[in-house]
């Protein structure tokens, strides 16, 4: 949509995309706890559904978690992990062959097991810092892998938001990441950078890394940012629940789109989606 200086690419499993505009990914959460849309997906067929409401609306890539990394949560037995969501990316994939799916996961095993069913991006929370084995089975199978910034773990993330600069010291670490990465087999062109916004960052930080978004571009590859329905949203605009905080994730999405971030994470395509579409047309006419 928003045309970028120099045009990056985003390869996968012998894919790729033109990171020429922004695209949306559609999370898709199969846990009993998320904050926004826990137990609502928790069947195989509900969470299908989903999946190809977003894809009919316009979504590039479906997010597909079984682990809740909300503020607090606990970690999930790899087994379980597995449970959730094997049999979504299998029924999917044999519904839409061609469709993108990324899964959300920081294990190894995980990681093995979704590849195998055919995942086409491994989106690493921890960016390699659980596993740098995740890189080198990622590697194995040509995957695309995302890269996000978080200091500790979801149960402990929100006591480590000290940042001596914040923007130097995320981009310092997520060039750390995806160093290990490279050193692991994993070609630049399959790795998208996420700032992490909600994961160690305090409310004020948040809204720094929105409002600054494209500083990351100087890692010189494709941007992805998850601000959908995230509590510092609801602190600006008096959205009490996630529920209410749809309208702020559009705006946001909307400034993401003009600052030209190639990937955006949220719950609800088609709404972001519009947005995005009005960005284009917006950024369009300053160039004319």
């Amino acid at each position: 949509m928003l045309r970028l200086k120099k045009t990056l690419i985003f390869s996968f499993r012998n894919k790729t995309f033109e990171c020429s505009r922004t695209r949306i990914v559609g999370i898709l959460n199969v846990t009993p706890d998320s904050f926004s849309d826990g137990s609502r997906y928790l069947s195989t067929d509900s969470a299908v559904e989903r999946a190809l409401k977003m894809l009919d609306e316009g979504a590039d890539i479906i997010d597909i978690g079984g682990e809740s990394s909300r503020p607090g949560a606990s970690p999930v037995p790899e087994e379980e992990e597995k449970k959730r969501i094997l049999p979504v990316i299998n029924e999917l994939k044999r519904i839409r062959p061609d469709c993108v799916i990324s899964a959300d996961t920081t294990k190894d095993s995980v990681a093995e097991a979704v590849l195998e069913a055919g995942a086409d991006i491994i989106n690493d929370i921890s960016g390699l810092r659980n596993s740098q084995n995740l890189a080198r089975i990622a590697a194995k199978y040509g995957a695309g892998i995302i890269l996000m910034h978080m200091r500790g773990s979801p149960a402990t993330m929100s006591q480590k938001t000290s940042y001596q600069n914040l923007f130097d010291d995320l981009i310092s670490e997520l060039r750390e990441s995806m160093d290990k990465a490279v050193s692991n087999g994993i070609p630049p062109d399959n790795i998208v950078i996420d700032p992490g916004i909600g994961f160690a960052k305090n409310a004020d930080q948040c809204l720094e890394i929105l409002k600054n978004a494209d500083r990351f571009h100087e890692l010189g590859r494709p941007v992805m940012i998850g601000h959908s329905k995230k509590s510092f949203l609801g602190r600006e605009t008096g959205g009490s629940s996630p529920e209410k905080r749809l309208p702020a994730t559009v705006a946001g999405s909307f400034w993401l789109a003009l600052k030209k971030i190639e990937f955006i994470r949220v719950h609800d395509a088609a709404e972001n989606i519009q947005a995005v579409k009005l960005a284009e047309k917006i950024g369009a006419l300053r160039k004319s």
